[in-house]
């Protein structure tokens, strides 16, 4: 008799024997959402990043407030070297309202006594000292110099063309006249030169009856 539960034989030729299957190394994860890929040298989501290396989607910790790598500056902030901070001098000082009406006087008077010791042809040394010195820091300085300055450039020119034309027509006996005449310029010089330093002394602006505009 047969054992009823025993297995029937099996046919080799029927059921070949299947090969042993190669071990697979791990699989790579599904790509995220949207089909892309992550960046090389991050991680994927749901992994673990190396250490020392911020996780996926972080951002690096910041440096702490002052401690900033030499050259580089935080975001936000200006560098002291573009805009002055209060308290930084940038240039000269501006003139306070008395310096600055004492200057414009002193062109004015400096004109007058350079007027004086030149004999009519120096008045402009003291008015171009000022102006050059001072135009930048006080405006009604540099108004009133500037006016001084054209008043005895205009005097010198007035001086020296007289006395130039007086020796060439000196040789018909006429240009002695011209001389007194240069005198009586340089005078004016002298004149107009203390009236407008008075008269700017007080505040007042000051403009010569007649000067040439050459300094503008």
């Amino acid at each position: 008799m047969t054992d009823p539960n025993a297995q029937p034989p099996v046919d080799p030729s029927q059921n070949p024997p299947q090969s042993p299957q190669a071990p697979q190394g791990p699989t790579s994860p599904p790509p995220p959402y949207g089909g892309q890929q992550p960046q090389p040298g991050q991680p994927y989501p749901g992994q673990q990043p190396p250490a020392g290396q911020p996780g996926y989607g972080q951002q690096p910790p910041a440096q702490p407030y002052g401690q900033q790598p030499y050259g580089q500056q935080q975001y936000g902030q200006v560098p002291p070297q573009q805009y002055p901070y209060q308290g930084q001098q940038t240039g000269a000082a501006p003139l306070t309202q008395a310096e600055d009406k004492q200057w414009a006087s002193f062109a004015h008077f400096g004109g007058a006594l350079g007027a004086f010791l030149g004999a009519g042809t120096a008045g402009w040394i003291a008015p171009l000292i000022i102006y050059l010195v001072y135009k930048d820091r006080g405006p009604f300085t540099r108004q009133e110099s500037k006016e001084a300055l054209n008043f005895q450039l205009t005097i010198t020119i007035y001086v020296v063309g007289l006395y130039i034309l007086g020796t060439i027509l000196a040789l018909v006996l006429i240009g002695f006249l011209l001389y007194p005449l240069a005198w009586i310029v340089g005078i004016l010089g002298v004149i107009f030169g203390i009236i407008g330093g008075v008269k700017v002394n007080n505040g007042e602006a000051y403009r010569y009856f007649h000067a040439i505009r050459m300094v503008k």
